[in-house]
């Protein structure tokens, strides 16, 4: 009886529990990396974020007859990615800012899912305003502490050139306004922010005061960035639990990663 009562109040065991018996699912919200994958394109005259690459090392054949296996390169911020607070400015002399000196315990956290599908079908730069947090409170509740905050747009049902959606004057994408991104660290004390989109940033983020908010607030603050991501629209508004542990590169800005989510069975 002590052994079961133990056994009980051992929280992992009873999440081990729940996932061993289907009661609590886990998503996937990483998109496969590969060479096709797009990539964030800056103005010319800056350095470029490189695609993803695989060159094969040897596959059951001469170069090593029993073993399969390959090399390859990529872009700390290629793919579904995680940004580190060194990644921007803002961010370059706090404690801690890099991917292998960040507490472990902060790559795991519950997520609140603000949806703004709807309003990113209807228009390509759709903001996420301090007004669209207040409705969602209103319906879902405050969003607590040291959580995440993704905003959904299912920008990630989109490939290829759709994906950038580069115009003559750059991209165009849907992301936070800075008083929103703001709100949601001063006010809020969010652990980090997500998105589908290419990075955490709108399309035309370099165009709001001060440029790229959500970089220059978020790392500023020490708090981080995913990018990248899908499968949103499987989240709850509330209620889920995120890992998101990048490589522990030395000095690394960020990292590819894979992004798993466990959600209640049938909590969407």
């Amino acid at each position: 009886m002590e052994a079961l009562k133990e056994k009980l109040a051992n929280p992992v065991e009873l999440l081990s529990s729940a996932l061993l018996s289907g009661g609590v699912e886990v998503v996937d919200l990483t998109h496969t990396l590969d060479p096709d994958f797009p990539v964030i394109v800056l103005p010319p005259e800056f350095g470029q974020c490189a695609r993803f690459r695989m060159e094969e090392i040897s596959s059951y054949d001469h170069r090593g007859p029993a073993w399969k296996w390959n090399t390859f390169t990529c872009s700390e911020h290629t793919g579904t990615h995680f940004d580190a607070p060194i990644h921007w400015i803002s961010g370059k002399d706090l404690p801690n800012n890099t991917v292998d000196s960040i507490p472990p315990e902060h790559f795991v956290g519950s997520v609140v899912v603000i949806d703004c599908s709807e309003g990113s079908a209807q228009d390509d730069d759709f903001e996420l305003t301090p007004e669209i947090i207040a409705a969602w409170e209103a319906e879902h509740g405050r969003i607590p502490p040291a959580s995440w905050v993704f905003m959904r747009t299912d920008w990630s049902k989109r490939s290829g050139a759709a994906y950038l959606n580069m115009r003559d004057d750059g991209p165009h994408s849907p992301g936070p306004t800075p008083e929103a991104i703001k709100f949601l660290i001063d006010e809020r004390g969010i652990r980090g922010f997500g998105t589908e989109t290419v990075g955490t940033d709108a399309g035309q983020g370099a165009h709001y005061t001060p440029p790229y908010p959500a970089h220059f607030y978020l790392h500023g603050a020490g708090k981080y960035g995913l990018q990248c991501m899908c499968n949103l629209d499987q989240l709850p508004a509330t209620g889920a639990m995120i890992f998101c542990a990048p490589l522990k590169i030395k000095g690394g800005t960020g990292s590819p990663l894979r992004v798993l989510a466990l959600v209640p069975k049938g909590g969407r």
